[in-house]
């Protein structure tokens, strides 16, 4: 591993010259920066790995089985084990969803599970991402330069090869395709991960789409070519549940594709991931998951969740607003990093107005336990000088035959000491994941 320490600085020039970047929109202006790669990798054990592997498939599995139920016979809200409000008030849920059949019945093909590991050993699930999580691009190609730089490092570490990402997703979307064409649908050049949907549409021989290039005839989708138009089977949308088809979602959407929801309604295309998925990844349904895995699969959850409380229920109410200093309160649709506050950051003044909004709009947050979560060494700017900084993991688990976690995973650490945000939009870095195979 010291070897590729000697090489960060090409390591990120290559990632700057490929164009490896992510766009942020910042006061209404769209930049795009450098995603910063620190060459020390996180690096798990074989029998931990197989640990979290089992946990996340079981977890996967019974997040699939949710959303399968929710928009048909909804038993486990009839069983009372969720309450309807939290469902129907959800800003993931789409009414126009109801009675949707996705292929192979899986609405979740690439789900995004962040997790980080708390200072007691333990594995703590942090949010489950189920709509169009992004990152994989990230530590693949960050690992092809790595091997490049210094071929040597990979030589007896057992570490497995995660250069088998792509296929993984190209066997996803072949076994729910309902035949034809693959394709990548971007929302075009400004989006935030623009480079991870070219650099997949190249890895997996799909066709890289704008919403322009696909057309809708008899409820079944077609790519425009000059040679006449081609069959889709399978669509990899990058593009919001909101923004995907005007004519059943966001009228104004000027990215979608007009008749794409119903031709899917219809059975004539797959689309990865399935619209709707937002409900299951909401943050106020993640308390509900351990329940979900007792309910569809009647197993213990294998996975923790960070200890959780829903100011909704008037017995958690009390305990967050009694402790609220020590808690992390987290707006439920929020994003990226957005809408989390640590109580004992606030001003006294901005502490009463949050105390009061939790009291008028319970169902809008959670608060949860701070999670002293590991700190993983990275090269300091000079590139000699190491430094603790806090990290996560996002681990991807594809949904096709069978369910699999990918060997690697995205682990994004803080570049601030004092923060526990790694999120690549509030100025994080990123790692390679080494899963040891011995």
């Amino acid at each position: 591993m010291q070897e590729l320490n000697k090489h960060v600085k090409s390591i990120n020039h290559l990632l700057e010259r490929y164009g490896v970047r992510f766009g942020i929109y910042k006061d209404g202006v769209f930049k795009e920066q450098l995603f910063p790669f620190d060459p020390i990798p996180r690096v798990i054990g074989k029998e931990e790995w197989d640990e979290i592997e089992a946990g996340l498939i079981q977890r996967v599995t019974a997040l699939n089985l949710f959303l399968s139920d929710i928009y048909g016979e909804k038993k486990i809200v009839k069983d009372g084990v969720i309450p309807p409000e939290f469902i129907f008030s959800s800003s993931g849920y789409l009414t126009a969803c109801e009675g949707l059949k996705t292929p192979k019945g899986i609405a979740s093909h690439i789900s995004g599970i962040d997790l980080v590991q708390g200072k007691d050993g333990k594995w703590y699930i942090l949010e489950d991402n189920l709509r169009i999580p992004s990152g994989a691009s990230y530590p693949l190609i960050a690992r092809d330069l790595c091997r490049t730089a210094s071929p040597g490092t990979f030589a007896g570490t057992h570490v497995a090869d995660n250069r088998d990402y792509p296929k993984m997703l190209r066997d996803t979307m072949d076994y729910v395709s309902t035949g034809g064409l693959n394709v990548i649908l971007t929302p075009g050049r400004y989006n935030a991960a623009f480079f991870e949907h070219s650099y997949f549409a190249e890895k997996t021989g799909a066709v890289l789409v704008y919403n322009t290039d696909l057309t809708v005839e008899d409820d079944k989708v077609y790519l425009k070519t000059a040679a006449g138009n081609q069959r889709v089977g399978a669509i990899y949308r990058r593009t919001s549940d909101e923004y995907l088809d005007p004519l059943a979602f966001n009228p104004e959407s000027l990215i979608g594709v007009p008749g794409l929801f119903q031709a899917m309604r219809k059975g004539n295309v797959a689309i990865l991931n399935a619209p709707g998925n937002g409900v299951a990844d909401d943050k106020g349904i993640y308390y509900f998951v351990p329940k979900m895995v007792e309910y569809y699969l009647g197993e213990e959850c294998k996975t923790n969740n960070a200890p959780t409380y829903l100011p909704y229920y008037e017995e958690d109410k009390k305990y967050v607003l009694d402790h609220f200093d020590d808690l992390v309160i987290k707006d439920v649709a929020e994003a990226g990093g957005y809408g989390v506050v640590f109580g004992n950051t606030l001003t006294k003044e901005k502490k009463a107005d949050f105390i009061e909004l939790i009291k008028t709009e319970p169902r809008r947050f959670i608060a949860q336990e701070v999670i002293d979560f590991v700190d993983l060494d990275i090269l300091d700017e000079d590139g000699v000088t190491l430094i603790p900084r806090k990290a996560d993991l996002r681990a991807y688990v594809l949904t096709g035959e069978d369910v699999r976690v990918w060997k690697s995973g995205l682990t994004r650490f803080s570049r601030n000491p004092d923060s526990f945000i790694v999120n690549s939009s509030q100025g994080g870095g990123f790692k390679d994941t080494w899963v040891l195979q011995h």
